[in-house]
């Protein structure tokens, strides 16, 4: 069976994401999608907010679950014994970022391979401190996040 792990911060999910997910998910037979908890970042969620927002946002599709991990991906590719790291890319700086990133994976795992997947048609500018930065001014976020829990960021972004 294959599987692929998606990790991030997902700080707040946004339809971009979910749709990498999907698409993930149409061609790998498991899907682990990991919050990765960033020491640098505080976050507007916590980890578990996040992690449930997205698994709302998967809708129990039973190929695909959502773990927390606070360390390096490499290591947690390690412990649960994966080797496929699947990124979505919006643009050429995002590329670059993204190949370093996997580099640096694969020097602290040898076995990571990391697979970069365009962003979907209509999602390449979608991101969450977008998200974040539309609902500070007060713009309609709806047509960028999930609806599954839109409410929760709402509310959570109004503030």
């Amino acid at each position: 069976m294959s599987s692929c792990v998606i990790p991030g911060s997902f700080d707040p999910v946004t339809r971009g994401h979910m749709d990498l997910i999907r698409r993930a998910a149409a061609v790998f037979d498991h899907v682990t999608v990991v919050v990765m908890v960033n020491i640098r970042k505080s976050g507007v969620f916590t980890p578990e907010e996040r992690a449930e927002m997205l698994r709302k946002a998967c809708g129990g599709e039973p190929r695909v679950r959502v773990e927390i991990w606070s360390g390096l991906l490499a290591d947690y590719l390690r412990e649960k014994n994966e080797r496929i790291v699947i990124r979505g890319v919006r643009g050429v700086g995002e590329y670059d970022s993204e190949v370093i990133s996997a580099q640096a994976n694969r020097m602290l795992n040898p076995e990571t391979e990391t697979l970069l997947m365009p962003a979907g048609e209509g999602y390449n500018w979608i991101s969450s401190s977008a998200v974040r930065e539309i609902a500070a001014f007060g713009g309609d976020i709806r047509p960028f996040i999930p609806r599954e829990c839109a409410e929760e960021i709402l509310m959570r972004l109004a503030k």
